[in-house]
């Protein structure tokens, strides 16, 4: 299994903390960012969509963060990590998709304006973080995880950017019950460390 990735990327840290937590040996190949390997070829070629990451196993290319969960978690997690039942990859998925759009288009658009690395409307980007933290915390007030009362893929696929909200200048002081969620999956045994 090789992992197509950079350091910085907080959706290719979703796959590895996955990775990590089910002690999955996995191939890093790090993409030259700065040199924008990823919006030229052969990387085009891997994903046309130009972003990281990108696995491939068996024989397989898999972009996006999200279906690289899905495939490690169903491959190597058993019903842990992603169950098969409807209800249940239901309730997890429905996570997954705050992670692709307030969450994405929040807090991590914000973030990317506040490091220089996006243009855009930071105010536009900031309310629909604070939407997503909102949710977040409406059902963190009453739960441990996001969904089926367990860790599962929905608490890795929103971790990366919520931990990181602050550098899009969102105060998770606002959201204690996510600031609680944050640390209870730093402890997990086996949950990688960014740094």
């Amino acid at each position: 299994m090789k992992l197509y990735m950079t350091e910085n990327s907080g959706n290719a840290f979703k796959v590895r903390i996955l990775l990590s937590l089910l002690d999955v040996p996995f191939e890093k190949a790090l993409v030259d960012f700065p040199n924008k390997e990823h919006k030229k070829e052969p990387f085009l070629k891997l994903n046309p969509r130009g972003q990281v990451p990108v696995l491939e196993a068996e024989g397989k290319v898999f972009w996006d963060s999200t279906s690289n969960l899905v495939y490690v978690a169903r491959k190597h997690g058993g019903e842990k990590w992603l169950p098969t039942d409807p209800l249940g990859m239901a309730e997890v998925t429905q996570w997954l998709a705050l992670s692709n759009n307030e969450i994405h288009y929040g807090l991590q658009w914000a973030r990317g304006v506040k490091r220089g690395i996006k243009q855009g409307n930071f105010e536009e980007y900031q309310g629909y973080g604070r939407q997503g933290l909102a949710v977040m915390e409406g059902r963190l007030k009453t739960h441990e995880w996001l969904a089926l009362d367990r860790p599962t893929i929905a608490d890795i696929a929103c971790y990366p950017y919520v931990a990181s909200a602050p550098e899009g200048g969102f105060d998770l002081n606002e959201y204690p019950s996510v600031a609680a969620w944050l640390k209870r999956c730093e402890a997990l045994p086996g949950w990688l460390k960014r740094g």
